[in-house]
């Protein structure tokens, strides 16, 4: 959520932002709209009060003059049932604003290039050289079939479509990334482990900006519970409505967590292999961090999610997000992209942004300062990494002409020593 004084007080600045966002300005022009009518009522009720008391005073003295009241008294409560009304219409027209302010979109960062599209988003730097094969590199769905470690068809059995059942090595290898990814974040990037909930209320999903603008994305459960989409959602809300110390920023927390997306608007698109699944698993960073280094923290929390795939000897890149292709919450977002053999090209792993206070506003978490100021922290995740798309990155990279795959060398102690993975029997 914005700083709605600046906004109101900046609205020029904001319009030509949202306009890079590919944002309608008709929100906002909206949100204005309602928001001098809520601003016009809070006047007219305040100086109907002030009245009010004033009548009020004037009775007392009414009385002690000997003169009659009750001409004020009428007049006292005609401006009392005034009062309730307006202050009926107060709350209505409160309501439609604060629900149309969640919709609104955080605000680029003015280091991040102004593009319409994912097309002009700017590649920042690569890593690893892609590996020349001397035959014709699969793609992980045949491979992994042939291996006899993915099922689609007995996912899509005891499911639906875009689910995945793992098999032994397979099922292995999936924990092995799970557990490589949260030590190397725990033990030599100084994260904090959480394991939080999986369902989560539909205030916290407001909290991180997945409510109500992206309501059919989710999966929703009975009890005001829903799946989570990422474990950005519980995590960044363990805080939520609490004040933290500024000694103490920023806080770094890792999370293992299966996420859930319904994927709406996606049909037709990766609707093979584990690129695009309804659920998945992630290790996800977050910081809570002070907003004069969030900028710096997010440079670091970039490169710890680079580290992974770096360990793994997995080629990727990192792409800056134009203003056209951000996340509703972000202020500026890298994407990890690592290579895919099958498909010449790169493709996302990882998302790391900057939210700066945009999710703080809506969720109410803020830190005091040694000076015992209070001012509103700034939240930052990014994917550290995807567990799926790393799975299958490896079955790509390390194939072997033979049908076997590789395993990288980082992940063996966590596959009882296993080098390869070969074809076995469910």
């Amino acid at each position: 959520m914005l700083d709605w004084k600046w906004v109101r007080e900046n609205k020029d600045f904001v319009r030509r932002a949202l306009e890079t966002r590919n944002s309608s300005p008709e929100l906002l022009e909206e949100i204005l709209a309602v928001d001098e009518k809520r601003r016009g009522l809070q006047r007219e009720v305040d100086e109907l009060k002030a009245k009010k008391n004033q009548l009020s005073k004037n009775v007392g003295a009414c009385k002690k003059e000997g003169k009659d009241p009750a001409p004020l008294l009428r007049e006292i409560e005609g401006i009392a049932v005034t009062i309730e009304k307006l202050d009926r219409e107060l709350k209505e027209i409160e309501k439609i604003w604060e629900e149309k302010l969640l919709f609104l979109p955080n605000l680029p960062h003015h280091t991040v290039p102004v593009g319409r599209s994912e097309e002009e988003n700017v590649e920042v730097r690569r890593w690893g050289e892609p590996r020349r094969f001397d035959f014709s590199p699969r793609p992980h769905w045949e491979i992994g079939e042939e291996l006899g470690i993915l099922d689609f068809e007995r996912g899509a059995k005891v499911a639906s479509s875009r689910f995945t059942v793992l098999w032994g090595q397979g099922a292995l290898l999936e924990r092995a990334l799970i557990n490589f990814m949260l030590d190397l974040h725990t033990e030599q990037h100084g994260y904090k482990e959480v394991f939080p909930p999986f369902l989560v209320n539909t205030k916290t999903m407001i909290g991180t900006g997945q409510l109500p603008k992206f309501y059919e994305d989710l999966y929703h459960c009975q009890d005001d519970l829903h799946l989570i989409p990422t474990a950005e959602v519980p995590v960044t809300n363990l805080h939520a409505g609490e004040i933290l110390e500024e000694e103490d920023l920023p806080l770094s927390y890792v999370a293992y967590t299966a996420c859930f997306r319904r994927e709406a608007g996606s049909y037709g698109k990766d609707v093979r292999g584990l690129i695009r699944q309804h659920q998945f698993n992630k290790v996800e960073l977050l910081k809570f961090a002070h907003p004069e280094s969030s900028y710096e923290e997010l440079e670091s929390l970039v490169h710890d999610a680079e580290m992974v795939l770096q360990l793994l000897g997995l080629p990727y890149r990192v792409v800056a997000l134009c203003t056209g292709d951000l996340g509703f919450a972000a202020a500026k977002t890298y994407d990890l992209e690592v290579w895919l053999p099958s498909q010449g090209r790169y493709r996302e792993i990882s998302s790391c942004s900057n939210f700066e206070d945009f999710q703080a506003r809506r969720a109410n978490i803020r830190f005091r300062s040694a000076s015992g100021k209070v001012a509103y922290v700034h939240t930052l995740n990014g994917s550290g990494v995807a567990v799926g798309r790393t799975l299958l990155a490896i079955l790509e990279n390390y194939q072997e002409k033979d049908g076997t795959v590789v395993i990288p060398e980082v992940l063996r102690r966590y596959m009882h020593g296993l080098e390869l993975l070969i074809p076995s029997v469910r």
